[in-house]
């Protein structure tokens, strides 16, 4: 099924969901592999992420060692030894687990944000995106890409933002911190036409949590008061979502055949 040009897969469990993204993904990266010398994928930091990630470190037949890695958020002030960094998030769920070409990390605590954030730009540029896997937030964001701060034609490929309370507050729902006043106040995130320079794009969505964000993905209007609207735009996306994120859809029958 798809809505616009954004492919939906739907599957019972989150297990099952986050096992077929990874072969998907998988598939994909072998296929490429056959014909560059390097792939250039980003990678989401997130809870929502975890099947995904385990099931992906397993899969068989990949060149690791072509693959450079990117992450797409990072947390502005956290100390830099943090488990909910999420470099240290990455590293831990995944690039400990696979021998990569390269690991490029954003540094949420450089004495200078603005010049991070212009250097990571410059890698993005170096190292064109082949494929960017990712997650869709509560309040719709898109790496962290909130309301407030979306732009669909946003100048910069990286950018530092305020996080809006939704979006800190999800970081509490998902256990990452006790409590609000624990979740940073700014990121550094790479911008939607950033993530949206992605050849390929999957984009992992579990749980009830993500129910709503999931219904306005699909059915709102495309505009920045729902940033991952803009995913229907992208000639190449899935969406997997499962039984729980899937819950207000209604009747699968609306949408449009892939």
């Amino acid at each position: 099924m798809k809505v616009d040009n954004l492919k939906i897969e739907i599957f019972e469990t989150r297990k099952e969901m986050g096992e077929n993204a990874a072969k998907m993904v998988a598939d994909k990266i072998r296929e490429m592999q056959e014909t560059k010398e390097y792939i250039n994928i980003i990678f989401a930091s997130a809870p929502s992420q975890n099947e995904f990630l385990a099931a992906l470190s397993e899969e068989k037949g990949i060149s690791w060692k072509q693959i450079n890695a990117f992450h797409m958020d990072e947390y502005v002030g956290l100390p830099a030894d943090a488990s909910q960094n999420f470099g240290n998030f990455l590293k831990v769920k995944l690039f400990d687990k696979i021998p990569l070409n390269s690991i490029f990390y954003i540094d949420g605590n450089a004495t200078d944000i603005d010049l991070e954030c212009k250097r990571y730009e410059g890698l993005l540029n170096e190292y064109p995106t082949d494929i960017v896997c990712m997650g869709i937030g509560e309040n719709g964001h898109i790496a962290f890409n909130d309301p407030h701060v979306a732009d669909f034609n946003d100048r910069n490929l990286v950018k530092k933002v305020a996080l809006d309370i939704a979006s800190r507050q999800q970081q509490v729902n998902d256990k990452c911190f006790d409590s609000l006043d624990e979740v940073p106040e700014d990121a550094v995130t790479l911008t939607i036409p950033a993530l949206l320079k992605a050849n390929f794009a999957y984009c992992i969505v579990p749980g009830e949590n993500k129910a709503q964000a999931v219904y306005n993905t699909l059915k709102e209007e495309i505009e920045v008061a729902f940033p991952s609207t803009i995913l229907r735009k992208h000639p190449n996306t899935i969406l997997f979502i499962d039984n729980d994120s899937s819950g207000k859809l209604g009747e699968i029958s609306s949408f449009s055949k892939a």
